[in-house]
């Protein structure tokens, strides 16, 4: 009869660590670097950076008003596909970037932290608009349950802020991704316009 319940809070697999990250405060840095191979060839790793940086899958991941800016860049009138941030992924499986599109509460930090534990590395984060940055508006003492800062729970690539921003400044924050890829602005150019002959 004096059987304990087992807390459904602790169901998923990071909630402990999603608590400990968030009330620390600090952003997060992976302890270590992603371990490299027994040889390492330059060359080739720089072909492959190029293929990452014009290959970007996105997730379908929106918390809040910032998802429909963000959806929005899919659409014919931006057209992201033709700069190599192809189609949106329904599973983190699938995708090798994470765009935290909105407010994080304590409640959803657990799944931020599984999906992006699941994605394919090299991975990448986009923390879109003020709510994903810092917590936004929301940030008050009053609102306790919102984490203040997705870098708190996973590590951060490229900041886009705004409230929300335009769907141009999160192509912007992708443009700024692929230069940190590849450590160039436009891998492989689309259209470069002619020199003038004065």
């Amino acid at each position: 009869m004096g059987e304990e319940k087992k807390s459904l809070l602790n169901i998923h697999s990071y909630a402990e660590l999603a608590r400990e990250r968030g009330e620390s405060g600090h952003l997060y840095h992976p302890d270590s670097e992603e371990p490299h191979g027994l040889i390492r060839m330059d060359l080739s790793e720089k072909i492959l950076d190029l293929c990452r940086a014009n290959s970007l899958w996105p997730m379908t991941f929106g918390l809040a008003c910032c998802a429909i800016e963000m959806m929005c860049l899919g659409m014919a009138r931006f057209d992201m596909s033709r700069y190599g941030f192809e189609v949106f992924r329904p599973s983190p499986r699938q995708c090798d970037l994470m765009i935290v599109a909105g407010t994080v509460n304590k409640k959803m930090a657990p799944a931020v932290i599984t999906l992006y534990e699941q994605m394919a590395a090299p991975r990448y984060v986009i923390a879109m608009g003020n709510c994903a940055i810092s917590g936004g508006p929301f940030a008050t003492e009053e609102n306790y349950n919102v984490v203040l800062g997705v870098d708190t729970l996973i590590p951060v690539d490229v900041y886009v802020p705004g409230c929300p921003p335009r769907p141009e400044g999160l192509l912007e924050g992708m443009f700024k991704l692929q230069e940190k890829i590849t450590g160039q602005r436009y891998p492989f150019p689309q259209f470069r316009p002619p020199k003038d002959k004065a």
